[in-house]
């Protein structure tokens, strides 16, 4: 990406791939060639996100197995991050694990109460090969630890059980995408 320019200005708006799709059930490969191809794909799915209304998305999402995710999300004081990381790690989550609404792109139109906690740290790199690390809060933590979530082939329902994870299923058995 170029430095002054609106992530997503220049993309595409790509198909967005949906819960069942094998993509979004295995873990991503690491990203081993940097340049214009994976600056193409960051261009994209900021076009895709901000189409969806999302605040994260994972490089499986839309049908890429690779270790790439971008963000434009606010913590809980309501400060904006924007920007994307390649080959994140996810290197620490801590602080107080908290239940909140946690949705996805990929189950469009669902929410569940989720635990995560409530810090998160996570390093990788830039598309131009620099490293880089954020450390995140509150809803800003949830997003980095969903995302990295998406790129191990984990969604948020896998973190549910009992009747939080029989009540999902069944509203995806019902949505026109769940089939």
């Amino acid at each position: 990406m170029r430095s002054g320019s609106i992530p997503g200005a220049r993309g595409r708006v790509l198909p967005m791939t949906l819960l069942g799709d094998p993509v979004l059930h295995a873990p991503c490969e690491e990203v081993t060639e940097f340049g214009p191809e994976l600056e193409r794909l960051v261009e994209d799915m900021f076009a895709t996100m901000y189409a969806a209304r999302g605040v994260g998305l994972a490089a499986n999402q839309v049908g890429r197995a690779l270790r790439v995710f971008v963000y434009d999300c606010p913590d809980d004081e309501d400060e904006r991050h924007l920007g994307h990381v390649v080959n994140p790690r996810l290197v620490s989550a801590d602080g107080i694990p908290l239940r909140g609404p946690e949705g996805c792109l990929s189950l469009p139109g669902l929410e569940a109460g989720v635990e995560r906690y409530d810090e998160a740290v996570v390093e990788g790199y830039t598309v131009d090969g620099d490293r880089v690390r954020l450390p995140g809060t509150g809803f800003f933590a949830r997003c980095l630890q969903h995302e990295c979530d998406h790129l191990d082939g984990r969604v948020y329902v896998d973190h549910l059980s009992g009747w939080r994870r029989s009540r999902v299923r069944r509203k995806i058995a019902k949505a026109p995408w769940g089939g």
